[in-house]
């Protein structure tokens, strides 16, 4: 595997120091440096264990009466600096940052090294003019050997030897310039150049250690990103098998869902030739697959509507872009069928379309219905509520005595005629309501509304249907000031509903608490009764369409069953929100909320 590596760099021209260095420059520098302090450390024992053996092997060597107090001042500087550079070592190899800052502890190590130096320094500087040739050629030679000996405790850092090398050889070759003696003086001389030679090979060193420092944490970086890249791969592998077993089961899906739909769902080439149809197209057109397949969807579609059909066909290819509209065709036994279709192009990455999706369902039906609807909606608007208002008037005329006095017992016909009439007419008028509403026909007129206001006003307009129920209308609590932006009319029309039910399912006289809140930036308006609550089952679809708890109390009371239904859509078209909730003691509260202005 090398050679192969070697051969391909030979074949392109890069040496192998080249490929070297490009990995070399992928170590953290601050990483490296770590390492060169950390083996300085590791190697800074022995230059303890040295200096102290040698220095004592020294201070025996050295010791004269004459000679006493210094040998033993020399002695303990010795101790001095070798008991610092251990206080140092251990401190370092207790550190748990240590990494995080190499330059601060390599400066450390400089000034111990320099100490460590200058000792045996001033050893050569004090010694050697006072002792006999012997011990002078001695002396020499172990200081040259501790500077020698520097070289392995210090590869690491070529600097660091360089400063404890000095600190040996300036004082020595002070000495020896100044000693007077020939030979001394050429000694002198040679000593700096020594000096510089050991540097020279310590620098050397320093830069085997430092490439190959810098190649382990680029290998080991290497490693890591391999270690990564092949376990992204590993993931992404795995995501791509997972995605193809999704893609497969949304495959599988989707053709379940296309053959089994309710709708028909028929495949298209890009020219629009039908390629395959699921069963409900058969059901709807009368023709089967085989039959459908290779013809062109124009085929469906009636010949008046064809002109028309091509412009939308025309559109979807132009933009690429989905169409929906309905289109009106024949059935294999004639009949024609009014479709809701939609066309959804498939597009592929270049934008070119390969192929179309075409979902349609039979509206005829409804469309019937809705046509019924509008009949019957305008069936009630003029010719059942505009007469049944004037017959309305005209009870109304009879019971109030206008026209003349009428018998006791005419009177109560008419006040039941009057009464059934009223509840019929709101019955169409909630059933025009519901159907503008539906139909998103109703318009809001929204102004500025100040809610006490509006409240006072909705207790005097039913102040007759309390009167009615033996029940009173009570304003419990106002917030003076508060509007709410709404349209007037429709929220008194909430306000009468939510009062009317109340006063009807109240016991004969009881009172309706009616309250005005406050509520982080809303304005709450709370109906509260004392009726029979609210049955657990009922309570889901409360605002339903013609909703009533209990039918046979309802008619007893009177409504419709849609006032509810029309409150909740009315007040969230204000923007706002409608519900209810037991009141203690008994009863049911209903409130809405609307913004405050």
């Amino acid at each position: 595997m090398n050679h192969t590596g070697t051969a391909n760099g030979a074949a392109l021209g890069v040496s192998p120091q080249a490929v070297a260095a490009g990995i070399g420059e992928r170590a953290d520098p601050r990483a490296v440096l770590a390492d060169r302090v950390d083996e300085l450390y590791g190697q800074m024992w022995l230059g303890i264990v040295t200096t102290l053996a040698i220095g004592a092997i020294a201070t025996i060597e050295f010791w004269s009466e004459r000679l006493r107090e210094l040998v033993t001042a020399w002695w303990c500087l010795v101790l001095i600096v070798t008991a610092a550079s251990a206080a140092l070592l251990y401190n370092y190899r207790r550190s748990p940052d240590k990494s995080s800052n190499p330059q601060q502890w390599l400066r450390w190590l400089g000034i111990a090294a320099l100490a460590n130096g200058a000792n045996w320094g001033i050893a050569g500087a004090v010694f050697f003019p006072s002792h006999t040739d012997e011990q002078q050629v001695f002396l020499a030679f172990l200081l040259a050997g501790m500077m020698s000996g520097g070289i392995p405790v210090y590869a690491a850092s070529w600097a660091i030897f360089a400063i404890y090398a000095a600190g040996i050889v300036v004082p020595l070759t002070y000495v020896l310039a100044m000693f007077g003696n020939r030979l001394f003086t050429e000694i002198a001389v040679l000593v700096p150049m020594f000096y510089a030679i050991n540097v020279a090979i310590a620098y050397r060193l320093t830069q085997v250690f430092h490439a190959g420092y810098r190649l382990r944490h680029a290998y080991g970086t290497l490693t890591e990103d391999y270690s990564v890249l092949n376990g992204r791969l590993e993931r992404q592998l795995l995501e791509l098998d997972e995605a193809r077993r999704q893609v497969e089961a949304s495959g599988r899906k989707l053709a379940l869902f296309a053959e089994r739909a309710p709708i028909a769902v028929l495949e298209l080439d890009p020219a629009g030739a039908i390629t395959a149809v699921n069963y409900a197209a058969e059901l709807l057109f009368g023709y089967t697959g085989a039959e459908l397949a290779g013809r062109n969807i124009r085929f469906l579609v009636k010949p008046e509507f064809q002109s028309d059909f091509d412009l939308k066909w025309n559109h979807i290819a132009a933009s690429n872009s989905p169409e929906a509209g309905v289109i009106r065709t024949s059935r294999r036994d004639g009949i024609d069928v009014l479709c809701e279709w939609t066309f959804t192009p498939l597009v592929n990455q270049e934008g070119t379309i390969i192929g179309m999706l075409a979902q349609g369902r039979d509206v005829t039906a409804q469309r019937e219905a809705e046509r019924v609807k509008k009949e019957f909606t305008s069936t009630l608007s003029h010719e059942l509520r505009t007469p049944l208002t004037s017959i309305i008037g005209s009870l109304q005329l009879i019971n109030t005595g206008i026209v003349g006095e009428v018998p006791d017992d005419v009177s109560e016909l008419t006040r039941v005629a009057e009464r059934n009439a009223q509840r019929l007419l709101d019955l169409i008028n909630d059933l025009l309501d519901v159907e503008k509403i539906e139909s998103g026909k109703l318009t809001m007129s929204p102004e500025v509304v100040p809610v006490d206001d509006l409240v006072r006003e909705a207790m005097v307009l039913n102040q007759a249907l309390a009167e009615r129920f033996k029940v009173r209308f009570e304003l419990r609590n106002e917030v003076p000031g508060s509007e709410v932006v709404a349209d007037r009319k429709r929220l008194l029309q909430v306000m009468t509903n939510l009062l009317s039910n109340a006063a009807k399912f109240s016991p004969e006289g009881g009172a309706v608490d009616i309250d005005v809140q406050g509520r982080a930036g809303n304005v709450r308006v709370a109906v509260h009764d004392r009726g029979p609550g609210i049955p657990e089952a009922f309570r889901g679809r409360i605002f339903g369409r013609f909703a009533q708890a209990d039918s046979t109390a309802s008619r007893a009371k009177g409504g419709t069953g849609l006032g509810l239904a029309i409150c909740k859509r009315l007040i969230e078209m204000m923007q706002g929100k409608i519900s209810f909730e037991d009141r203690a003691g008994g009863g049911t509260t209903f409130w809405f909320e609307l913004p405050r202005n």
